[in-house]
């Protein structure tokens, strides 16, 4: 009878291990509610009342937690990298043979203790890399933290459905509230520690990516 209620533990320990790593990695970038009013006191009879004032000499733009702000998402990379190697080496040694009572060892006339040796090396090698990248569009976030110096953490994701697939768009980072617009904007290049990620999932996604084993095939640890 004891061994009911240690089965029973067990059972929902690999029940909430199960909830919490079944959890998507979009969750991380939920939408952030805002925080909640102070709670309401007795009215009193007076114009103003706590919780929802409007400020008349302040932009309406984002600066509490739960506000929203549109990035306008403007990427662009371009990156290039060569290097040419080129080395020669050239060894040449001589050594003649010894001499005996003024003559050279010679075996039937051919002198056989008279040597040489000559080396040469050379390695030519180059290479050349560019990479190019662009990412433009708009994506709308809310304010998930207030840092102590009045900056804000940022973040927040958009998803499309196409056809049979699923687009999104993911970004994270710090924004200064001096860098946003009156239109609430703030340009992607103005977002400090920025983290931007675009990417696809569903069938259409799938049969573009490689398979397992022809990745294998493609990896570095094949020697051919």
């Amino acid at each position: 009878m004891r061994l009911l209620p240690l089965i029973e533990s067990s059972c929902l320990a690999l029940l909430l291990g199960a909830c919490a790593h079944g959890r998507s990695a979009g969750d991380h970038f939920a939408a952030t509610p805002p925080e909640p009013l102070p709670p309401a006191e007795a009215a009193t009879g007076a114009i103003y009342q706590l919780g929802h004032d409007v400020p008349l000499f302040e932009n309406s733009v984002a600066h509490r937690i739960g506000d929203v702000l549109t990035i306008l998402l403007d990427e662009k990379t371009d990156a290039a990298k060569s290097a040419t190697t080129t080395t020669a080496k050239n060894n040449k040694i001589s050594l003649p043979g010894p001499t005996i009572a003024g003559r050279p060892v010679t075996i039937h006339g051919t002198e056989v203790l008279n040597n040489s040796l000559n080396n040469a090396t050379a390695f030519d090698g180059s290479g050349d890399s560019k990479q190019s990248n662009a990412l433009t569009g708009y994506i709308t976030v809310t304010v998930a933290q207030r840092l102590p110096n009045g900056n804000l953490l940022v973040r927040g994701e958009k998803n499309i459905m196409i056809n049979q697939g699923t687009e999104f768009v993911r970004v994270e980072g710090i924004v200064r509230p001096v860098d946003i617009s009156p239109a609430n904007t703030v340009e992607s290049y103005k977002v400090a520690n920025a983290s931007i990620s675009y990417g696809s999932r569903g069938v259409i996604n799938s049969a573009n990516a490689k398979s397992w084993l022809a990745r294998f095939f493609d990896s570095k640890w094949m020697p051919f």
